[in-house]
């Protein structure tokens, strides 16, 4: 059996934590989840032509799901933290880089990390 290489690990990381906190929100239904695969495969051509961003893939894939939602359903994933006002979406911060999370400007606080959203909206923490 062959290893995984480092870059088919940095993809499978980034889907596993995008699939975490759409479960943490109970939207991770056949169709949202296709277009967590959709992501991958775009960013699979894009971290082969750049390898030093494999770091980058859980936000840039978390954003892209984020803009095929809006585009469908509307704002992911909403702000658990302001209890009144519109609702809003959270942010990814930074929008390329390492150690991704999900932010409300609006509040100014950092709400979790890409992947453990569960946990910042009192769910079970995440493994």
């Amino acid at each position: 059996m062959d290893p995984v290489s480092p870059l088919e690990q940095a993809l499978h990381a980034a889907r596993a934590r995008v699939l975490a906190d759409l479960a943490a929100d109970e939207v991770a239904r056949a169709d949202v989840v296709s277009m967590v695969e959709n992501s991958v495969v775009e960013r699979r051509w894009w971290v082969e032509q750049w390898p030093d961003g494999a770091a980058y893939l859980p936000g840039l894939v978390a954003q892209d799901v984020q803009d095929a939602l809006l585009e469908r359903y509307g704002r992911w994933p909403l702000c658990p933290v302001c209890g009144s006002g519109d609702p809003h979406a959270l942010d990814v911060e930074p929008e390329l880089g390492p150690d991704p999370h999900w932010v409300c400007h609006k509040a100014g606080v950092r709400v979790a990390a890409i992947g453990s959203l569960g946990t910042a909206a009192g769910g079970p923490p995440s493994s």
